[in-house]
């Protein structure tokens, strides 16, 4: 713990300004939307395009074809999470997934083509300086939602986003089985976010980038027990904060009641903060969809076309 605490991205004399309690990403939310009425659009499409070059939006733009076939997702390791288990045999049709995570600019792009309200992070509407190809953060799963279905796409299922991690022989990181520090950015080695074409050793055997560190990537699924899953009921269920009091509500504290009608959405990959066993491909990680977080990005996939 104090070796991580050392790695911190920020001095921990700011802590209570990094940390927010639950449901005031939902207040944030409110009011970018008010802001997007009446601001002017932070970027104009031509300014967008040429803040990186040509060759750099096609490589960007790149999607990976994943052939269709089974794998093993999931682990049966005793010291696994419990909502990791067991392992078990998967099949897919084939599918194609952005060879790395949507950046910055390329969120920048839709925002000036939708008129959608930029990220949490970006002061005035623009990018963090010298953050055009990192990922983009400060995205709920909504927002990630609709930037792929606008460009055609949508979110990859879990398993979608495992077996391009994993390749054909179940692979625990894209790379191998061995934890190697320097094929991805985690566990606050870096402290922030990176361009997603920096870890070119940590790619899978399909040539996907940034499957785990950098950001903790939505995915389209829900938040549920495997088949076989030991699990306790209770982890997959959210829980809303009530306070039964004036004053309750004014301190954010009170009483945690299960919410049956909402459900978690499946977050993989580990990010830039989490420690190096959570990048496991098989790990699943799980946020109310509302949620986003400086460690929150996101990927689109698509279907293939049926072969002959």
């Amino acid at each position: 713990m104090v070796d991580m605490r050392s790695r911190a991205a920020f001095d921990l004399k700011d802590e209570a300004k990094h940390i927010r309690a639950a449901g005031e990403d939902i207040e944030l939310h409110r009011r970018h939307e008010e802001q997007a009425k009446v601001a002017p659009n932070s970027y104009v499409l031509t300014e967008i395009n040429a803040l990186v070059s040509a060759e750099q939006w096609q490589e960007l733009d790149i999607t990976i074809l994943i052939p269709e076939g089974a794998f093993l997702m999931g682990t049966s390791l005793a010291r696994a999470d419990v909502q990791d288990q067991p392992e078990h045999t998967r099949k897919l049709d084939s599918y194609y997934i952005d060879k790395y995570p949507v950046t910055n600019v390329q969120y920048a792009r839709y925002v000036a083509i939708t008129k959608y309200r930029p990220p949490l992070d970006w002061d005035s509407g623009k990018i963090p300086v010298n953050k055009l190809l990192h990922p983009v953060t400060m995205v709920s799963w909504y927002d990630a939602k609709a930037y792929c279905e606008h460009y055609g796409k949508r979110l990859p299922s879990e398993a979608e986003w495992e077996k391009a991690a994993r390749g054909p022989d179940a692979r625990r990181w894209p790379w191998g089985n061995t934890m190697d520090p320097t094929r991805l950015n985690t566990y606050y080695h870096v402290g922030a976010t990176t361009i997603v074409t920096r870890y070119n050793s940590g790619q899978s055997v399909y040539g996907v980038y940034d499957l785990t560190g950098n950001v903790s990537e939505w995915t389209s699924s829900r938040f549920e027990p495997y088949e076989g899953s030991k699990a306790a009921a209770a982890l997959f269920t959210p829980k809303v904060l009530i306070a039964n009091t004036a004053s309750d509500k004014a301190m954010k504290i009170g009483e945690l009641v299960e919410a049956e009608d909402r459900v978690f959405r499946v977050r993989r990959g580990g990010s830039w903060k989490s420690d190096p066993f959570s990048s496991s491909a098989y790990h699943r990680n799980f946020s109310m969809p509302h949620y986003a977080s400086d460690f929150f990005g996101f990927r689109c996939a698509s279907d293939a076309e049926p072969t002959s």
